[in-house]
């Protein structure tokens, strides 16, 4: 089973996290199955940006982004080259390190 490295993100994991999931798990899955509440307003259907990550390590081994991810990709906060919607992006048999960002579309909150 592959280990997804969560590098620490101050509200969903502060002190970062490893996990592992099944391959063909998506990420957003295996987050949410490991109680890092990732944002998923959609509800995993590939129809918001939420539950955007960038993928530090392993980009290569999950599977292909589709047309529909990459169009939406483009109104993520922060988009990189290496990311990807966790909704759609499912464990190969390599490990991951993986960043949540900061912000997402629904994220951006003020700090009393």
């Amino acid at each position: 089973m592959p280990i997804i490295k969560i590098l620490p993100h101050p509200d969903y994991c502060p002190q970062g996290a490893e996990i592992s999931a099944p391959s063909g798990t998506s990420i957003c899955e295996a987050l949410l199955d490991n109680h890092i509440e990732i944002e998923h307003a959609c509800d995993m259907s590939c129809a918001c940006t939420t539950c955007h990550i960038i993928v530090r390590e392993g980009f290569a081994s999950l599977n292909e982004v589709d047309e529909n991810e990459e169009d939406l990709l483009d109104r993520a906060w922060g988009l990189e080259p290496d990311s990807r919607l966790s909704c759609q992006a499912y464990l190969g048999q390599k490990d991951l390190v993986v960043e949540i960002p900061k912000y997402s579309i629904n994220h951006a909150k003020e700090k009393h």
